[in-house]
């Protein structure tokens, strides 16, 4: 799996998301910003996303992921 199909699949599952994904072989890094996060915890949003990746991660094809999750309006405010 590569970055471009880490942000393709997230921003194909999550509504109006956009991915920042970079990373090789199976471990990532992601910024995900969509207002699915509105009201949810850190932790929270971070089990959205982990949601959409468990197939790629049971499989192998993900190892590691580290991620930044943000609301359209706290990405504005960075």
């Amino acid at each position: 799996m590569n970055a471009n199909e880490v942000k393709m699949l997230l921003e194909s599952s999550i509504p109006n998301c956009e991915v920042v994904a970079e990373g090789e072989g199976c471990n990532f890094q992601v910024e995900v910003v969509t207002s699915e996060f509105e009201g949810l915890s850190t932790v929270k949003r971070q089990q959205l996303v982990y949601s959409h990746l468990q197939d790629a991660i049971s499989s192998g094809a993900i190892h590691a992921v580290t991620m930044k999750t943000y609301t359209p309006e706290q990405k504005e405010s960075l």
